[in-house]
């Protein structure tokens, strides 16, 4: 029934966003037309968390290893915050080329989204 999802990320410099995705992250794409780059992402899973109002939602991309990760990233010049210690994962946030935030967690907890066979993308 369900294919696949499609997440949107609003920014004040798409463009920019869109080739930190491209070349940083090294994400696969698809021109939909005109230089409108979708991308592939890794699997993924979606939670549900309670809360006391409907209508908000946060996107987390994850890793193995958080302290590598932050490592490659500023390598190339891309900021990330501390790293704090949930319980549930480690987390940062790194900084859009376009302005905005972005969660990065390495998982404590199971993740749903490996399955045998599967491969997070480079």
């Amino acid at each position: 029934m369900i294919s696949g999802a499609h997440v949107i990320i609003y920014s004040a410099d798409a463009e920019a966003d869109r080739a930190f995705f491209r070349d940083v992250l090294g994400f696969p794409s698809v021109d939909a037309g005109q230089g409108w780059l979708i991308f592939a992402l890794p699997p993924a899973e979606i939670a549900f968390h309670p809360a006391a109002e409907n209508g908000k939602h946060e996107i987390y991309l994850t890793c193995d290893d958080v302290a590598a990760t932050i490592q490659t990233l500023e390598r190339q010049k891309i900021k990330c915050g501390p790293v704090v210690d949930l319980g549930w994962g480690l987390l940062t946030h790194l900084s859009l080329p376009g302005g905005g935030r972005l969660g990065l967690y390495q998982p404590k907890h199971l993740v749903a989204a490996r399955k045998e066979g599967t491969k997070p993308l480079p």
